[in-house]
């Protein structure tokens, strides 16, 4: 039987198929356009102030030429990154902890949370003992002048357990991941030959007393519940004018490290890094002929610097010289009464952009927080201009350029993610990373009077961000292959 339909009877057919494909197309079309419009976001502060942190909608098409493009390569990688952060002073703590509860509260969430209003702090720095912005120098084994101990018999964290412990404990319930380093800034006074906070050296006969007091410590807040995952050997090394502080030169920190320090975190099972150095960019020598030191170097993860003196590329002269080596940034001010366009450019692009691309693992600013006085301060050479990334009067909180600076790297580049290769742009510096989530983020900054339009070619997409005259910006690029 042949089977002979009127084309007539078709008709309705095939116009509905027709119209159903039209309509998936269509949908397709907008959940492809939906989604290339939410999977790119920048964030833009402006050194005027007119935005802080704004989010916005990135183009994948460009009505005008663009002013240059930046290609973001995922498949090279160098360093993973740590985090971002701050020195979490004595004096920080003293005032977050004098805030209301709710107060506070919000505050430490807004710094460590992980909510839109967060700015997911995850690295910070605290003193082993006393710094120069405690109320006065002290340490964990204050005795009486002439006494000694050299059994440790009366070391205490007491002094901690008033405000850092508790503000610390508060921020561990919040980011229980937040990785915590340890920086000396002087023994105590009975250990050195000056018999003072400030300056002097470590009396040879002590070393190894004060290998057990660095150990102590961490064993100690390790039963507080807080973990320090590294330690600088000393604060400043070469500044012994601070107070307190302590001169300690490259060859009396080897000795110390391969004699004293590593064998007895070794000893104890002790996992905590040890850094060396941590101080200005002005002297690599410094950590590589220590790292030169094959006994030395055995116990020793990396070196640490701060930008008081020298270029940002030293780091990557350290990094050649021992590229198994870590290097971390782990200092820097901003001077009351701060200027918000030079500090957020220059830190952004020397610290932010400049010590990730010199393979840097952390950027830490100092400090969190100060009064409007920028109390407290040790006298004889205490910090009187520090400037906190907060500035609390009682439960008033005043963010500064710092707040920003590590802001828009930290509520987007979480640890664990890597530093990618991506070219470089006149006057446009940058640094690209990739997630653990995936994500493809790239801090840009233009250096510029003028707006200009950016291409930024991320592996096989291609995105266009406006960036406003004096500017940074951090793109955010979610990868739906996630690689």
């Amino acid at each position: 039987m042949k089977l002979n339909l009127r084309f007539s009877t078709l008709q309705p057919v095939l116009v509905f198929i027709f119209l159903a494909l039209v309509a998936s197309c269509a949908e397709k079309q907008k959940n492809e356009g939906d989604a290339t419009k939410a999977s790119a976001k920048i964030y833009i502060t402006a050194l005027d102030k007119s935005q802080l942190l704004q989010e916005h909608d990135v183009a994948t098409k460009s009505t005008t030429t663009p002013a240059g493009t930046i290609q973001v390569d995922p498949s090279t990688t160098y360093q993973e990154i740590d985090g971002f952060g701050y020195t979490l002073t004595g004096g920080s703590a003293l005032h977050i902890s004098n805030m209301s509860a709710p107060a506070r509260t919000a505050l430490l969430q807004e710094l460590f949370g992980t909510s839109t209003n967060s700015i997911g702090v995850s690295y910070l720095r605290l003193s082993v003992g006393g710094s120069d912005l405690d109320e006065y120098p002290w340490s964990y084994n204050d005795l009486p002048k002439g006494a000694t101990d050299v059994e440790l018999a009366q070391f205490s964290l007491a002094y901690d357990t008033l405000y850092l412990i508790p503000v610390l404990k508060e921020i561990l319930k919040i980011s229980p991941e937040l990785k915590l380093m340890g920086s000396p800034w002087s023994p105590p006074v009975w250990m050195k030959d000056n018999k003072d906070t400030r300056g002097g050296s470590l009396l040879p006969e002590y070393q190894a007393v004060y290998a057990n007091y660095l150990a102590k410590y961490i064993q100690e807040m390790a039963k507080q519940g807080i973990t320090i995952d590294a330690l600088t050997i000393q604060n400043e090394p070469l500044h012994p004018g601070n107070n307190p502080s302590l001169l300690m030169l490259a060859d009396q920190q080897a000795n110390f490290i391969k004699n004293d320090l590593g064998p007895t975190f070794k000893n104890l099972g002790i996992k905590t890094k040890i850094i060396i150095y941590d101080h200005n960019a002005d002297r690599p020598d410094y950590p590589i002929s220590i790292l030169n030191d094959a006994d030395a170097a055995q116990y020793i993860d990396g070196s640490a610097f701060h930008m008081y003196g020298g270029e940002i590329e030293a780091l990557s002269e350290v990094h050649e010289a021992h590229p198994t080596k870590n290097l971390y940034f782990t200092e820097q001010w901003v001077g009351a009464p701060g200027d918000f366009a030079g500090d957020v450019a220059w830190h952004n692009e020397v610290l932010i952009i400049g010590a990730t691309r010199n393979w840097s693992k952390t950027v830490l600013e100092w400090n969190v927080a100060a009064d409007e006085h920028q109390n407290p301060h040790t006298d004889r050479g205490g910090c009187d201009r520090c400037m906190g990334a907060l500035t609390i009067i009682g439960d008033s909180v005043v963010r500064n350029p710092s707040y920003y600076i590590i802001a828009q790297a930290s509520k987007f580049v979480s640890p664990g993610s890597v530093r990618m290769a991506s070219t470089t742009l006149d006057n446009v510096p940058n640094v690209a990373f990739k997630t653990s989530d995936g994500e493809l983020v790239t801090i840009l900054q233009n250096k510029e009077a003028a707006a200009k339009t950016i291409e930024i070619q991320l592996g096989e997409t291609a995105v266009f961000v406006e960036m406003p005259a004096k500017s940074i910006g951090t793109l955010v690029y979610k990868n739906p292959n996630g690689s």
